[in-house]
């Protein structure tokens, strides 16, 4: 490694029994990020890399510093009024030119504030890098949190798992260290299939020499390219596709030193079970890979080994017949749920959150909300089934339906398999297509990148169970607050956006929370409509200002809400920000004593001034109405030269009353009908 005369080479190996993968993938982001900061609290800051394997923690620096980076230190002590009393230093000057390690002849002045002030410039003292080792590892280690930690023998400190040996090289010299009961040596551990016992390090070089062909690579990016170039050689010779999770890829990353792609097939038999049983089997317990065929689920899988041996068939037979119990269970269950078919009832067995009741009373709390959301969008519903007495059945259905797969074998044995079960079952015993599809797509959305319900019935289940949610939780206390949100109510509330703007559903917020109130326990309603609201802001990618502008003016229905952001946000780009701001300040103060629900009549025979006959005649042709909110807004901000000319010229406040009511019913008018899209004077340009 070439370094600087100030550099010099660094490796620090943490060993550890066996890392568990998932709570190390959590912290695994921040790993790099925390390691730098220690450095730089100590004035160490270099270039470096971090590799680990199941079994090591390895950070690399080419050029690490020999000794502290330089630091220039300023103190500023008290003013001279206060550090000296007839010219002898005070207590307060004495405790500065301590604290500076300094004396009275050594400190200088400078002005700061208006105050001459005692100042002492000194440069930091640049201790060795070999000196502050052993704290930096220390403060590294007790900086990453993994969730649960252990302890081992009689520690007081604890890890994610139990430190085996320690390797620190500086100038590739060992450096010696005590951490978690453990001395630094020159040694390391190789692949288990080698050896258990350790191997002596001469240098750096040597290190990964030893490494390299001992069965162990380090770096994880080198062994995911491995991974997936064998995977990518088996799907060439079997013809098939591997189906490659990517958390699933990033877990087998983490959990081998030297990993090795196998392919196995299990019996065909086995397909009768619907492919997610089997596809989450395999990932779940066995940390498979699963293949396809077309678009079928193919009878064979992936593992990846992380053995050297030479001869990998007993290592597939073996994972063979562990797979194959696995799916035996599977099987056994599947039948017996298709035999015991949908039992809804039971679910007055499960609760659903304390003050809300079972799981029974939750299905039917969502077929009340599915009853008035079918009268809201009876017209839409009606567009894509004109036989309403069978669409109530479906959705009837649907929504009792919905979680009775909780109930099943299957999903008790894979939680994450709720509602997919459930489709498959309602599919094999029959029931209507649309019934099966509503219970797998109840939980859609369930994350940002998610897909939404497939079709306005699927999305009126997952509306009523997504609302329910959140007048539910609501109901009884269960508020998000920073940022924990045990019930995911703000997934909840994003949701049920997504569905409304996408399906262009009419649904006033306030008015609709309103209607379901009467199911639940009295809260604030408001509480509620504002945290939807917040999250409308959070959803959508506007100026939050424009959000702002549209909702001053009592606009709740969350299609109009949209669309006029959308009108707002296209029309304002090309206009002059502060004449437009002026101007709707003019029109708000004008008529801030006018009440814009009366009237305004407006009498032609009053308009004598040139100015307000052409602001009235330009009013008078301006788009006002329908939904176009574009070219509304682009029809009204045409104005805007009229109004300027306007108010220059005429005085709004005439003497004479009539004349005086008249030109404010105009401007009122004016306001009123941006008024109708957003309040203009909320929008921060």
């Amino acid at each position: 490694m070439a370094t600087t005369s100030n550099t010099s080479p660094l490796l620090l190996e943490i060993g550890t029994e066996e890392l568990p993968a998932i709570p190390f993938l959590t912290e695994l982001p921040n790993i790099k990020g925390k390691f730098q900061q220690v450095l730089k609290a100590n004035r160490l800051l270099c270039e470096f890399d971090f590799f680990y394997t199941p079994r090591r923690l390895v950070l690399i620096a080419q050029d690490f510093p020999k000794s502290q980076q330089e630091e220039t230190l300023e103190f500023f002590g008290p003013p001279l009024s206060i550090a000296y009393k007839d010219n002898a230093p005070t207590p307060a000057a004495l405790g500065f030119f301590k604290k500076c390690g300094i004396t009275k002849e050594e400190v200088s002045t400078i002005t700061k504030e208006g105050k001459e002030i005692l100042y002492c410039q000194k440069q930091a003292p640049q201790i060795p890098a070999i000196n502050l080792l052993e704290q930096i590892i220390k403060d590294f280690l007790e900086s990453l949190h993994f969730g649960k930690t252990m302890r081992w023998g009689s520690l007081k400190e604890s890890f994610i798992r139990p430190i085996s040996w320690i390797l620190c090289l500086l100038d590739n010299k060992l450096v010696p260290l005590n951490l978690y009961g453990v001395e630094s040596k020159a040694q390391t551990f190789v692949h288990r299939n080698i050896s258990f016992e350790p191997y002596d390090i001469q240098n750096i070089p040597n290190y990964f020499d030893i490494l390299c062909h001992n069965g162990v690579i380090l770096d994880q990016n080198k062994r995911k390219e491995k991974i997936l170039a064998e995977i990518q050689q088996i799907e060439d010779t079997k013809g098939i596709k591997v189906e490659l999770d990517s958390e699933l890829l990033e877990e087998i990353i983490s959990i081998t030193e030297y990993p090795t792609a196998l392919f196995g097939e299990f019996s065909e038999h086995f397909l009768e079970i619907p492919a997610p049983c089997i596809i989450t089997s395999m990932k779940v317990n066995q940390r498979y890979f699963a293949t396809y065929k077309g678009e079928r689920l193919y009878n064979g899988f992936v593992l990846v080994s992380n053995s050297l041996a030479q001869d990998s068939k007993a290592i597939i037979e073996g994972n063979i017949k562990v797979l194959r119990a696995r799916l035996e269970d599977a099987l056994f269950f599947y039948h017996n749920d298709l035999k015991a078919g949908f039992q809804p009832e039971r679910l007055k067995e499960v609760i659903f959150v304390e003050g809300l009741g079972s799981m029974w009373d939750k299905t039917t709390r969502e077929r009340k909300i599915i009853q008035i959301l079918s009268q809201l969008f009876e017209q839409q519903l009606t567009e894509i089934e004109p036989n309403l007495a069978l669409l109530t059945e479906i959705l009837e259905q649907a929504t009792t339906l919905s979680k009775a797969d909780l109930m099943s074998e299957m999903v008790y044995e894979f939680t994450e398999l709720q509602g997919i079960m459930g489709y498959y079952y309602a599919k094999a015993l029959r029931y209507d297509d649309r019934v099966a599809l509503a219970i797998k797509e109840q939980y859609l959305p369930n994350s940002e990148e998610s897909v939404l319900p497939s079709n306005l019935i699927s999305a009126l289940v997952a509306l009523a169970y997504k609302l329910d949610n959140l007048m539910g939780l609501f109901s009884v206390a269960k508020i998000p607050s920073g940022s924990r949100d045990p019930f995911a109510l703000r997934r909840a509330a994003n949701g049920v956006i997504k569905i409304i703007l996408h399906f262009n559903l009419p649904f006033n917020l306030k008015t609709t929370l309103e209607k379901l109130a009467p199911l639940y326990q009295s809260f604030n309603l408001e509480s509620l409509e504002n945290f939807i609201l917040e999250r409308l802001d959070s959803t959508l990618e506007f100026n939050t200002s424009l959000l702002r502008a549209v909702l001053a003016t009592g606009e709740r229905d969350l299609v109009q809400i949209f669309q006029k952001l959308v009108a707002l946000d296209s029309t304002l780009k090309n206009q002059d920000k502060n004449l437009l701001s002026q101007t709707f300040k003019r029109l708000a103060n004008i008529t801030k004593e006018v009440n814009l629900n009366s009237a305004l009549e407006i009498k032609e025979h009053k308009l004598l001034a040139q100015e307000e006959i052409e602001l009235y005649q330009a009013f008078n042709a301006c788009v006002l109405k329908g939904e176009d909110y574009s070219a509304r807004l682009e029809s009204l901000l045409q104005l805007s030269p009229i109004l300027d000319r306007f108010f220059d010229k005429v005085l709004v406040n005439a003497p004479d009353e009539d004349f005086k009511n008249n030109r404010k019913h105009l401007i009122a008018k004016i306001y009123k009908a941006f008024l109708e899209i957003a309040d203009i004077k909320e929008i921060s340009f």
